[in-house]
């Protein structure tokens, strides 16, 4: 797994084909930006218009499901991200989790079979508010984590955690950079004692309304090689300026 910070922008249900500008722009300031990996997670209807409007940065799905194919109506494989022209997807995001009651094991599932199908994987893990504010924050995540990671020797080479504390999605609220820095360190003992060395390299990401504004005090953060941003990637404008704050980050 690259060592560069890596910024990926999660579209969820927004965008059009109009919206590929936008892309097309993200695209042009990534290279201005070498020292930082850059990516977008459209929705599954752009993968492959915008695989072919953009050079420089990754393009993923936003979810798969486990099986390669079958009669699983609206669902999209892994296969056919790959084929749509995506590298990545994200699974496990908590809106997948509590609108639609995946669990630990299907995530897992889902990991596997988009590693098999050659893509890379952002798993994503996260407490709700109760949950940290009853002290268990840190137990629910590992719990979350080690029964979502996928299996297989070489399952870390492939694989980035985003960390997103579910009652800061989309609300403008932020963990301190203590909370911050004390989740990524636990969620990296737990990656080491279930990948060994491996688990030392896979980059751990930090999602929870991340913005232009935050974007530098939470990349500065030990442990923290990246970003899932949801709302502030649907323009060039202000995903640009994450871009530049990782830049900066990864100079330090």
């Amino acid at each position: 797994m690259s060592n560069l910070p890596y910024i990926v922008g999660n579209w969820k249900m927004n965008g059009s084909r109009a919206m590929l500008a936008e892309a097309r722009a993200i695209d042009r300031a990534a290279a201005r930006f070498p020292k930082v990996q850059v990516a977008l997670a459209p929705p599954a209807t752009l993968i492959g218009a915008m695989r072919e409007a953009v050079q420089d940065i990754g393009i993923g799905g936003q979810d798969c499901h486990a099986e390669a194919s079958g009669a699983y109506t609206g669902d999209i494989s892994a296969t056919m991200l790959a084929d749509a022209g995506a590298d990545f997807t994200i699974v496990g995001h908590s809106e997948r989790r509590a609108m639609h009651g995946e669990k630990d094991t299907v995530v897992r599932a889902k990991a596997q079979a988009a590693q098999a199908a050659g893509l890379s994987v952002i798993l994503c893990v996260g407490e709700t508010e109760a949950q940290r504010d009853s002290g268990k924050a840190e137990e629910v995540v590992a719990a979350q984590l080690k029964g979502s990671l996928p299996r297989g020797e070489d399952a870390a080479a492939k694989l980035s955690v985003a960390y997103e504390p579910v009652w800061a999605i989309g609300t403008g609220r932020v963990p301190s950079v203590k909370d911050v820095r004390t989740m990524h360190k636990s969620i990296r003992a737990v990656l080491e004692a279930a990948c060994g060395e491996a688990g030392s390299d896979v980059r751990i990401l930090y999602g929870g309304s991340v913005n232009a504004d935050n974007a530098a005090k939470l990349l500065a953060v030990d442990e923290v090689g990246g970003a899932l941003v949801g709302g502030a990637s649907l323009t060039a404008e202000g995903f640009t300026a994450i871009i530049g704050a990782a830049a900066l980050a990864g100079e330090d």
